[in-house]
């Protein structure tokens, strides 16, 4: 059993991307090739968003968007704690400062309460001036942006979507990636959508922003490469990875979303009375499952069961054991108001299981045996 098996979606796809691979070499434009516009054409149609950049992964994507606003020291950029590093490691490396806010205990997303609060104590108690929020689309599962976007209203701030797990999703229809005054995804192989290496995405309805995305993305070019107006980064999806997703960008959309989704369903009706705690999808919300992930009961050896999982042939991962604010990296300059107790128990109880639109019911159903027995 695999984990997020590749493998298995290679052998079904195997005659549409070798030939797309093949078509790249016959035609040699390795950087900037014709599949790269296409590619980026029709990301852009399928979130419903004017403008998609692609770039070199999803980490760039977020510094990207965040260079384009001009954020950097002074600024306050709030990110859940409860996230990947990339989150808040964006910010950072533009000079702003992280405020890491608590997630919801079911969703494990950003809470819009606590975000409030957050957004209170920068403007009454730091000189710091509150810059955007990063919300991120924690395993599959959109944010609460009706609810966040009325946070970032009230008080002047930008609004990034990290869609980075969360692409394929919706809420009442309007796709992920498109929350966002400017939407970030990325194609590492294992994520909802990916490729055979590393790429991302940008994604905004501004014109403006656009521009200086793209511009930021190739050493702040100018008319030309050789004409420099700002500095920026080297950071371009390669044709190759292009080809490979548009052909993946088919199946993902005919079929293996609604195959991950009955795959998640699955679960949670085999593991109902399992005494594990869920994770749940609002009402109006849809999931591209990156993820499925339990929390496991107080006082339950986590190590322990991975090592029985793993006896059973189960893989298991722990995203994530460790709070942002706790990270090394932040030591020196961040901000985490109440300390994040939602995520401190997350990352002590939380376990991803298997799942894939290639995996299938006896999978599930072993997984869940062993869970529950």
């Amino acid at each position: 059993m695999q984990f997020r098996d590749l493998g298995a979606q290679y052998a079904v796809l195997k005659e549409g991307i070798d030939g797309a691979v093949a078509r790249v070499l016959a035609h040699g434009r390795y950087i900037n090739g014709p599949e790269v516009a296409e590619l980026e054409k029709r990301l852009a149609e399928y979130v419903g968003v004017e403008h998609c950049v692609t770039c070199g992964n999803g980490t760039d994507a977020l510094q990207l968007a965040l260079m384009a606003w001009g954020a950097g020291p002074g600024d306050a950029v709030f990110v859940p704690d409860f996230t990947f590093f990339a989150s808040g490691e964006a910010p950072t490396l533009l000079g702003a400062t992280p405020v890491f806010v608590d997630v919801g205990e079911r969703t494990f997303n950003l809470d819009p309460e606590r975000l409030e609060e957050a957004v209170l104590y920068v403007e009454d108690s730091t000189d710091l001036v509150p810059k955007a929020v990063v919300a991120v689309d924690l395993f599959g599962l959109p944010a609460d942006y009706p609810a966040i976007r009325k946070v970032c209203e009230k008080h002047g701030l930008l609004l990034l979507e990290d869609g980075a797990q969360g692409f394929g999703g919706s809420i009442s229809g309007k796709m992920a990636c498109s929350f966002g005054d400017i939407s970030t995804t990325s194609f590492f192989p294992a994520k909802p959508l990916g490729c055979y290496g590393d790429g991302g995405a940008v994604f905004t309805d501004s014109d403006e922003w656009a521009a200086l995305v793209r511009s930021y993305a190739v050493h702040g070019k100018g008319s030309m490469k050789y004409d420099n107006v700002r500095v920026g980064i080297n950071s371009r999806l390669d044709t190759v990875q292009a080809a490979v997703l548009l052909e993946k960008l088919d199946a993902f959309d005919a079929y293996e979303l609604d195959a991950v989704n009955k795959m998640a369903a699955l679960y949670s009706n085999e593991l109902a009375d399992s005494g594990l705690t869920l994770p749940v999808v609002q009402e109006g919300f849809y999931s591209s499952w990156a993820q499925y992930t339990v929390q496991l009961s107080e006082g339950v050896d986590r190590t322990e069961l991975q090592t029985r999982l793993k006896e059973k042939g189960v893989p298991t991962m722990v995203y994530y054991p460790k709070p942002m604010h706790k990270q090394d990296a932040f030591q020196d300059a961040y901000y985490c108001l109440d300390g994040c107790p939602t995520t401190g128990r997350l990352c002590e109880t939380v376990l991803s299981l298997p799942i894939g639109p290639y995996c299938d019911s006896g999978d599930v159903e072993a997984v869940s045996c062993v869970l529950g027995c």
